[in-house]
């Protein structure tokens, strides 16, 4: 899995607004971090993490992706897992890192309120876009929504 993932991380072509680095040293590519700071929609102006967990049979198996920062979203619940198609069911051993990382970007800037974690948040961007909206925002420079407290992520 390690031979297919460096070529995955060399041939990356990230957009402007992701970047990718590596907490444990160039020596472990098994594990790195994904941040994504959105240009465009509600998310515009947060900056998100996520966490990749490459397993050593990658690409037979689709690598493990957490949501590092807590975020109010329909496709993300609050303990960081991510409802996203491709790391699930449609995995396959053609896509690649890059493919998941402009997965997660779609996430931030079409959420989907069709397949939710947050089933709140979902109900809301359906219902109610322009709530969903000051829902985010409110999320973003750290508050509550609901009962929940989000920290600053701006």
């Amino acid at each position: 899995g390690e031979l297919r993932l460096h070529k995955d991380i060399s041939e990356l072509n990230l957009p402007k607004t992701c970047s990718i680095s590596f907490p444990n040293g160039k020596d472990d590519l098994m594990n790195f971090e994904v941040t994504i700071r959105p240009d465009e929609g509600y998310y515009m102006g947060g900056t998100f993490t996520f966490s990749f967990s490459i397993s050593p049979i990658y690409p037979h198996e689709a690598p493990k992706v957490k949501c590092k920062t807590k975020v109010y979203h329909p496709n993300i619940d609050l303990e960081g897992n991510v409802c996203l198609n491709i790391l699930r069911e449609d995995w396959k051993p053609v896509l690649n890192i890059n493919t998941i990382i402009y997965g997660l970007y779609h996430l931030f800037t079409e959420p989907n309120h069709e397949d939710p974690l947050n089933h709140d948040a979902a109900a809301v961007l359906r219902d109610n876009p322009k709530m969903f909206e000051s829902n985010v925002r409110r999320a973003m420079h750290g508050g509550y929504v609901g009962q929940t407290f989000f920290t600053r992520c701006m």
